[in-house]
């Protein structure tokens, strides 16, 4: 069983009609003998949509209990065992009774489209997730209730329904949305016609990006070469705050913008550990931008703008979206912040919006930190303050009289500082300095680098000791910061390729993608060779002037005996290589299961031409025999000198041998032009010419009143192989015929649209379900029960050839009313600047 058709009425503001046209189209589909029925709908006490209800069949609801409340929701159980062809769902974005069978309403319909039941339902356009914020702008009411967008655009059918703001006015005015007691607030409030404008904005711009994204899939569908349109790709930094779903939701909207955009998120985790995101946080930021529709990436870097303009450049980004930073006023004393220093290196080729958000100048951690594992800011004030410490200790002491030991507690105390900032070189450097000063201002003999006293002696060493310690501590702790944030890291990325393998990725440009991003390459390469002495290939490659041998790439990564991943752009530090060679050992993986799938795909293609062979078999041994029994049969008849015929029985019996003889003829050319198609020995000659010296001559194998002609003269030229297109057309007539009624005839007509021309076969017969329109196309299938004398199911399968070879195509389609209509579409002349090259082309391949 298929899976079910979701139709969607989308409403651009609460009580514009939405569930009264989902009613309407209930009643029409009962009047055409469609199985429908109410699974939930809510009329909210509105007479006119109450009485819609009528005549609807309506499945029973589920009684919950929550906190001392009965509730009711839509039981899917019963639903399900219903099975109606199609079901009425309202209010997508409903939020359940907690206790139901799913969290979400939507939830739900997925469930009934699985079971191959058709649904038809309801939403608002406040109600979609990426319009959550301005909805609550424009409104000041925040929904709680929200549906992926993803869940929407998925929907077969989205139908808007609209209404002006006066009007909808109007209608709560009356009483026709809410009771009379709320219509004073509502229209004071959410239903202020500057509101209402807005709301209708969103929902008309909304619907034609859908509209502009199905036409987009539908000129690649059917090879339209002229598309209009550029590709927004935008990028969007994450920090791991709760700003993040701000700005995701914010980049969602600009990509729906333009048509096919892309929204990737991206978080850069830093190797110093000095900041690190709530892992919770992101996993709900992952969960988000992928129900939008766009993708998460994890990338490693040290220096965070250089990493993010890196990936943005990388993917061909075209925008990056980044939040107002979140440090406090002073903490700009450390440097001008990632979303500044962005915005300066990202230059003509890349946008950078900077997005306010709620969480703005609330304080972070330390600055941006691009050194070791203290970062560079901290070992700079290290030095500073375990030289330049000292220097200003001993100016205060001059002056006063604390007494040595007090002295060599304030220099510990600077020692100490200067280790805590910058680690142990300032502190040794500290130590040594400030033991110098002690000596030569404070140990008697004072000005001289001599201690006459040995207890001095003592209490300066001691002074040495414990500076060099307290460094050593503070160095070793941020030797194991350093460490945990590797191993945070790696185990992060370990843990994404233990994923792809679960969820059986097999795409090794994919991989290689991610070796790139996550240590900020050029080009990665993935090659092999048969032996040791043999040449390098490459099985997989990406990024520009990938390497063609290990010798020639900045870092290589052995994966066995023969086989290595290359990669270029800077030499990685030794601490690398234990990730790098876990990308390794998953691209030879991937790599083998590719070629296995390879395998197993010409295995099946050795498997189906086994099948066809032996349907070619049966095809011989009976549907060819048939014909040629009767006309034995009718010779046999005609010969024999036992029976003297009357001249109506030989003209019965010579009809009889004419039927046969042709029914051998079209099998046997249908025979003949399959194996041509299955060897690809087919060469269309492409000419101009007009439709209507064609698509007449296809009509000659049928009946003169069983096809009907509807060919303009106004239609352009088409380039195509005559003979080609008239076999094409005649079988797809010669079938249409075939299951028509008798009273019913074809029509065969023909209508141009943008650069290409559209050949309709339209019968009336019992149609086909959509789960076999690609089927009947296949070589020796006979849709239903239809005799073995009906043919041997070759016609549909050579027509489409015949248009694939001529850079056509071939797809069925649903009749309105009953029925079938093939539509054949081929190039108009003015499409094809050079039919020569895309001939020869077409040939090559």
């Amino acid at each position: 069983m298929g899976r079910g058709k979701l139709r969607i009425y989308l409403g651009a503001a609460p009580g514009v009609g939405k569930t009264y046209a989902m009613l309407s189209e209930a009643h029409r589909r009962v009047e055409r003998g469609t199985d429908c029925v109410v699974a939930f709908v809510e009329h909210h006490n509105r007479p006119r949509t109450e009485v819609m209800l009528h005549g609807l069949e309506q499945v029973p609801r589920k009684h919950l209990d929550y906190r001392g409340s009965a509730f009711t929701e839509m039981d899917v159980d019963a639903v399900l065992l219903r099975a109606p062809a199609v079901a009425l769902v309202d209010e997508l974005a409903h939020t359940n009774v907690p206790g139901s069978r799913n969290a979400k309403r939507w939830q739900d319909v997925e469930e009934l489209l699985a079971a191959g039941i058709d649904v038809v339902s309801t939403v608002n356009i406040q109600h979609l997730e990426s319009l959550g914020d301005v909805v609550e702008s424009i409104t000041g009411v925040r929904q709680r209730e929200t549906v992926p967008d993803e869940v929407v655009r998925r929907a077969d059918q989205i139908e808007l329904v609209d209404m002006s703001p006066q009007a909808l006015r109007r209608r709560m005015a009356h009483g026709n949305i809410y009771k009379s007691d709320k219509v004073d607030a509502a229209l004071s409030n959410y239903f202020r016609p500057g509101n209402l404008t807005a709301l209708r904005e969103l929902a008309l711009l909304w619907v034609a990006d859908r509209v502009d994204e199905y036409l987009t899939e539908y000129r690649s569908e059917h090879r339209v070469s002229k598309i209009w349109g550029s590709r927004e790709r935008i990028v969007v930094g994450l920090t791991g705050g709760p700003e993040g779903r701000t700005l995701i939701r914010r980049a969602a909207r600009l990509a729906e913008k333009g048509a096919g955009g892309e929204v990737m998120a991206v978080y850069i985790a830093r190797s110093d550990g000095l900041t690190s995101a709530s892992p919770k946080e992101l996993a709900v930021q992952r969960t988000l931008v992928e129900d939008l529709g766009g993708t998460f990436h994890h990338v490693v870097g040290d220096d965070i703008p250089v990493a993010l303009l890196d990936f943005a450049r990388g993917v061909n980004a075209t925008q990056i979206v980044l939040g107002s930073s979140r440090r406090k006023t002073w903490q700009y004393v450390f440097g001008p912040g990632v979303g500044a220093t962005v915005a300066r290196e990202s230059g003509a080729d890349l946008d950078v919006h900077i997005v306010t958000h709620d969480e703005v100048a609330k304080g972070r951690g330390l600055p941006v930190a691009r050194g070791a594992r203290l970062g560079r800011s901290r070992i700079i004030w290290g030095w500073v303050v375990g030289v330049g410490g000292p220097v200003v200790l001993a100016l205060l002491l001059n002056t006063i009289d604390l007494g040595l030991a007090n002295d060599m507690l304030l220099f510990l105390t600077v020692t100490v500082a200067a280790a805590l900032l910058g680690g142990l070189f300032p502190a040794l450097a500290s130590a040594a300095f400030g033991s110098l000063l002690l000596n030569y201002f404070y140990t008697p003999p004072l000005h001289r680098l001599t201690i006459a006293d040995p207890k001095n002696i003592v209490a300066i060493a001691i002074f040495v000791g414990v500076a060099v310690s307290v460094a050593s501590v503070v160095d070793l702790a941020a030797r194991r910061t350093h460490q945990a944030a590797r191993l945070r890291a790696e185990s992060e990325i370990l843990s994404f390729l233990a994923g792809s393998v679960l969820r059986g990725e097999t795409s090794l440009e994919a991989l290689l993608e991610r070796v790139r991003e996550t240590f900020g390459m050029e080009a990665v390469a993935l090659l092999e060779r048969a032996g040791d002495v043999d040449p390098w290939t490459c099985a997989g490659s990406v990024g520009p002037r990938s390497p063609k041998r290990p010798e020639d790439a900045d870092v290589d990564m052995p994966v066995g005996d023969h086989m290595a991943l290359a990669l270029s752009g800077r030499v990685l530090p030794a601490s690398d290589r234990r990730v790098l060679a876990a990308f390794a050992a998953q691209a030879a993986v991937v790599l083998d299961r590719q070629r296995l799938q390879h395998e197993a795909d010409q295995a099946k293609e050795l498997a189906e031409g086994n099948r066809i062979r032996t349907a070619l078999l049966a095809a011989v041994s009976h549907d060819l025999r048939t014909p040629l029994a009767a006309i034995k049969a009718a010779v046999s008849s005609l010969r024999s000198d036992d029976v003297a015929w009357s001249e109506e029985d030989q003209a019965e019996l010579l009809e009889a041998i004419e039927e046969g003889a042709d029914r051998l003829d079209h099998l046997v050319g249908n025979l003949l032009d399959m194996s041509r198609l299955q060897t690809g020995t087919v060469t269309p000659l492409i000419r101009e010419i007009d439709l209507d010296e064609v698509v007449p001559m296809a009509l000659g194998g049928v009946p003169e009143d069983s096809a009907e002609l509807d060919i303009p003269e106004t239609l352009p030229m088409v380039a195509v192989d005559p003979g080609l297109l008239e076999r094409a057309v005649a079988n797809l007539v010669e079938n249409a015929v075939k299951y028509s009624p008798t009273d019913e005839p074809v029509l065969v007509s023909a209508s141009a649209m943008a650069n290409r021309v559209e050949v309709r076969v339209v019968d009336r017969g019992p149609g086909v379900p959509d789960e076999a329109k690609d089927r009947i196309f296949a070589p020796f299938q006979r849709y239903g029960d239809a005799p073995r004398g009906a043919g041997v199911g070759l016609g549909l399968a050579v027509a489409r050839g015949f248009a694939e070879a001529m850079g056509g195509t071939l797809n069925a389609e649903d009749t309105p009313g009953g029925g079938l209509t093939m539509v054949l579409t081929v190039r108009a002349v003015d499409s094809l600047p050079d039919l020569a090259t895309a001939t020869a082309e077409r040939q090559a391949s």
